[in-house]
């Protein structure tokens, strides 16, 4: 399906600011929006089926690109007819979820996919280009972001934008993941919700079709 405009303001927001507000609390929403020129989108991890639409209405007047945790959302059903429903009737920019399934029909319904990985030890490593050689989402978050060095690895082996997250406390912490192959961070810490100027490397990346049929 075709990109809407809103999508583009996402990519064109994630080079200019490199900052992804997630928002766990809804106390935080305004904060948010006082941060919006700082802000590259919006992930929301707190709602409702009752409450998240109009949740999403706010940023999208605001021309802020929000994006909802899927698992994070009560009473919002993962399977093709609760989709269907999230992409006609409360129209987020994209959704995030740690399900392949998922991100498959997401991507038909017109959402921007966001697949989250969770990095614990090496197997979660090999998890990632398995799972991205079945399908691959618009953006890959990889956490916790506490391991910078671990982003270059993903990034040898994808070419998609990475997002990292989790476990950061101060600018610096943020800084040292752009400068490691993040395209941008996510954060919950509303003092970190700032423009983080760094000039990100460019660096080739592996073939995926020859990562696909070594596994």
């Amino acid at each position: 399906m075709k990109r809407s405009s809103m999508h583009d303001n996402f990519f064109r927001g994630l080079e200019a600011h490199r900052m992804i507000a997630s928002i766990k609390e809804p106390k935080h929403i305004e904060i948010a929006l006082a941060h919006r020129h700082r802000l590259s989108g919006v992930f929301l991890l707190t709602g409702h089926i009752g409450v998240v639409k109009g949740y999403v209405d706010v940023f999208k007047e605001h021309q802020l690109p929000v994006f909802l945790h899927l698992e994070k959302i009560g009473g919002l059903s993962t399977d093709f007819y609760g989709l269907d429903y999230l992409a006609k009737a409360i129209k987020p920019t994209g959704i995030i979820t740690t399900k392949t399934n998922v991100v498959k029909t997401a991507m038909k319904m017109g959402l921007l996919t966001i697949q989250r990985f969770f990095l614990i030890d090496t197997e979660g490593l090999e998890n990632i280009s398995k799972s991205l050689c079945q399908v691959e989402p618009d953006i890959v978050e990889v956490m916790p972001a506490r391991i910078p060095e671990m982003l270059r690895m993903v990034k040898a082996f994808t070419p998609l934008p990475i997002l990292t997250g989790g476990l950061l406390f101060e600018q610096g912490q943020a800084i040292e993941c752009l400068n490691n192959g993040a395209v941008a961070v996510t954060t919950s810490k509303p003092e970190l919700w700032q423009h983080l100027n760094v000039s990100q490397d460019k660096e080739p990346s592996m073939n995926r079709s020859k990562l696909c049929s070594n596994l």
